[in-house]
């Protein structure tokens, strides 16, 4: 296994999905890849929150 690289569905940033963050998905059993970026997930999490 090695690093990823992938364009963010939001802001088109290239981020590299790592190693460890690949381990860490298959072992909560996350089937897809990420997405989004850690800003732009970050950034929804929070508007998700705030808005309740």
């Amino acid at each position: 296994m090695e690093d990823k690289k992938i364009i963010c569905r939001d802001c088109n940033n290239e981020f590299v999905f790592t190693v460890g963050e690949q381990e860490f998905y298959k072992e909560k059993g996350f089937e897809n890849e990420p997405v989004r970026c850690p800003d732009c997930r970050r950034a929804r999490k929070n508007e998700k929150f705030s808005r309740r």
